[in-house]
């Protein structure tokens, strides 16, 4: 029987909230009619979402389709900025998967933008360690939907989905895999769910769920 834990990427894996806020702050500031900056408190509220939610809450004065332009604009310079800056990888993270690696294929599925997973790969120095990876920018496709995609695709028997917003909660129970909430990330539950309060916790986690 084939296994897997796939996970969410922001707030789950890593933070990579303060270099997106810089990035894309760097590209508000060449638009001399935009005043709004970009917090990272903000950027913990973007995350998880789709871009055009995203463009709605971040630039909610700026009319379309020019707002829908400036996000791409912000998001194509923000590949570039994480690529060298990155973000704060989670504590234990690659001792964590590689114990997981031992049973588990290990996937991502997230929202984010095409490029971005790859730009995590290559900063952090995981991409070794994953087996798969599927984004809303790379199939237009919304994050169960993207779940369901790496299930059938990796011929995956039993999954459970690692994340820590609601948006991902959701997506565990539209793709129908059981869920564990990151309770150090960004989001909150509308119900009692499986969590860890650290990476190092997951292994056993996913052995009490999925064997």
């Amino acid at each position: 029987m084939k296994k897997a834990v796939i996970f969410d990427l922001d707030g789950t894996l890593w933070d990579s909230s303060k270099s997106c806020a810089e990035s894309w702050n760097i590209v508000l500031e060449k638009h001399s009619d935009i005043t709004r900056r970009i917090t990272i408190e903000d950027m913990h509220g973007f995350m998880g979402k789709t871009l055009d939610v995203i463009a709605a809450m971040a630039l909610p004065d700026v009319p379309e389709p020019g707002r829908m332009e400036i996000m791409r604009e912000c998001v194509r310079f923000e590949q570039e900025y994480i690529a060298q800056h990155g973000g704060v990888l989670y504590p234990k993270l690659r001792e964590t998967l590689e114990l997981l690696r031992r049973e588990y294929l290990l996937i991502i599925v997230s929202n984010c933008q095409d490029g971005y997973i790859q730009c995590f790969l290559e900063y952090s120095g995981m991409g070794d360690l994953f087996d798969d990876f599927e984004s809303a920018g790379g199939t237009g496709l919304s994050k169960g939907e993207n779940i369901r995609l790496v299930i059938r695709r990796n011929a995956v028997d039993s999954a459970v989905y690692v994340g820590d917003t609601q948006g991902d909660l959701d997506s565990a129970d539209f793709a129908e895999v059981p869920f564990i909430r990151a309770a150090y990330g960004f989001g909150s539950m509308n119900r009692e769910v499986p969590e860890i309060g650290a990476l190092a916790e997951l292994p056993q986690a996913v052995k009490g769920l999925i064997g």
